[in-house]
């Protein structure tokens, strides 16, 4: 079993910042790449970004520049610090871990989901 703990959500004024925070234990023997999605009101689900265990990382357009995603190896946590936030990023945010269990399997797991609300 592996476990996805979120925090770091809220309300926010547009062109303020947050940061979320991802943390990952449980049955993991290693991680191969981390994400950070987000689903609008309405809308589908769509990547935002994500990073690889030798750190590439990739952003969805709609918030390059503006998002940076890290992580922290040693503690099986990833973040994601928003920048210059807008209205339209107003979404619920989940974390999602692709990894090698301690079995040798590979597997994804998905956190509970982080409300992000961006309004004046």
């Amino acid at each position: 079993q592996v476990q996805l703990v979120e925090s770091g959500g809220g309300l926010v004024q547009p062109g303020g910042s947050l940061r979320l925070s991802c943390a990952a234990s449980g049955t993991i023997f290693s991680i191969n790449a981390m994400s950070w999605s987000r689903q609008a009101p309405g809308k589908q689900r769509e990547l935002a970004a994500s990073i690889t265990s030798d750190g590439t990382a990739n952003y969805a357009d709609s918030v390059k520049g503006r998002f940076t995603i890290s992580s922290d190896n040693a503690k099986n946590t990833v973040y994601l610090h928003m920048n210059s936030l807008k209205p339209e990023d107003t979404a619920v945010y989940y974390c999602n871990v692709q990894y090698i269990s301690r079995w040798g399997t590979e597997a994804a797991s998905w956190g509970q989901g982080t409300q992000v609300t961006v309004s004046s």
